[in-house]
């Protein structure tokens, strides 16, 4: 999720654990152990694209970093705070706690988490919620800003707090018959289409939970769609994208490609730009036009970097295409998200 929900969640999860006792910096050291795991970007600049694609989301959101993490810094809070008589573990209850929760979060949407590095670096992925949902995040951070106005200890100050998580929770609940309701409309629209897909990767529009997009797999190429759970029937008409992965058949098998491949859990398509420069398009990720267009770049591209001499791919580059948001766009998202399929 984006580092404001983490940040609030974080804050959340520190008050409702030890807000009773150590008062606002519960909510403070909350929200610093809610940015902690997101903090391994920091490594980008001193090594490859290659390598920090596989470690985003990778042991700083593991079940290893919750345990050890809690443990050390349980200890140093414990030792930072005497004065404040709490025992140790409760400290490290809440940080293990705010750890968890923010990988668990992040699991729930489409980039995918690595919980169970470094025994495997298989990528958790219930892709339920956009990484960016006003629904879920607005009641944790109106319960976080009420509690921080109060006085410790108050009743206002802890049912705010804990009425701001349970929303959000339950919302984030939600989201998962939301996402079954959506992949029944679109495995009936596949059937009516007369499209065999062998499998999809079904994912929240952005911003909410009622519009949903599909990739739909075949042999040699790609369905791509929306449903709305405002649509009075499942959706037959779907955009077909070739794979065209005859492209990268031919080139030696590196650990460039296969990061990518890793990456993208084979939802990914080829092109070759003017001058033979491959690209490799992930459409998990949208795209530029949030799917309503028919120009939009997929918001996920990588430029290979080949070796001049074997061609073989010793790197990439993620190109981001610009986001389309005039005002039109924006109006014709919104009606598409209330059911208008003209959008």
């Amino acid at each position: 999720m984006d580092s404001l929900t983490q940040l609030t969640l974080g804050a959340a999860v520190g008050e409702a654990a030890l807000g009773r006792h150590v008062g606002n910096k519960a909510l403070y050291w909350g929200a610093a152990l809610g940015t902690l795991p997101d903090l391994d970007v920091l490594l980008n600049p001193f090594i490859s694209n290659v390598t920090a694609l596989g470690i985003h989301r990778g042991l700083s959101h593991s079940v290893t970093f919750w345990v050890l993490g809690a443990l050390l810094v349980g200890t140093l809070l414990h030792r930072l705070h005497r004065r404040e008589a709490v025992p140790w573990t409760q400290w490290t209850l809440m940080a293990g706690l705010v750890l968890s929760t923010h990988a668990l979060l992040d699991a729930f949407t489409t980039y995918g988490t690595q919980l169970f590095f470094p025994i495997t670096n298989y990528p958790v992925i219930f892709g339920t919620i956009f990484i960016i949902d006003p629904a879920y995040t607005l009641p944790l951070l109106l319960g976080v800003v009420v509690a921080w106005r109060r006085v410790p200890g108050t009743r206002l100050r802890y049912w705010a707090n804990i009425a701001g998580l349970g929303l959000s929770t339950a919302y984030l609940a939600l989201t998962i018959p939301s996402k079954m309701m959506a992949q029944q409309a679109f495995a009936k629209g596949f059937e009516q289409a007369g499209i065999q897909v062998e499998r999809t990767f079904t994912k929240p529009a952005a911003f909410n939970n009622v519009l949903w997009q599909v990739v739909g797999e075949t042999d040699d190429a790609f369905y791509v769609g929306s449903y709305s759970h405002f649509d009075p029937r499942p959706p037959t008409s779907f955009e077909r994208i070739p794979k065209r992965h005859h492209l990268l058949s031919d080139l030696p098998n590196t650990k460039a490609l296969e990061r990518l491949r890793w990456f993208s859990r084979g939802y990914y398509t080829v092109s070759q730009g003017a001058n033979g420069t491959l690209y490799v398009h992930d459409l998990r990720f949208g795209r530029s036009d949030m799917g309503l267009g028919a120009d939009g770049k997929p918001i996920f591209t990588f430029r290979l970097e080949q070796d001049p001499e074997t061609s073989a791919v010793i790197g990439f580059e993620q190109d981001r295409p610009d986001m389309q948001t005039d005002r039109e766009l924006l109006v014709r998202f919104w009606d598409r998200i209330w059911g208008n399929t003209r959008a």
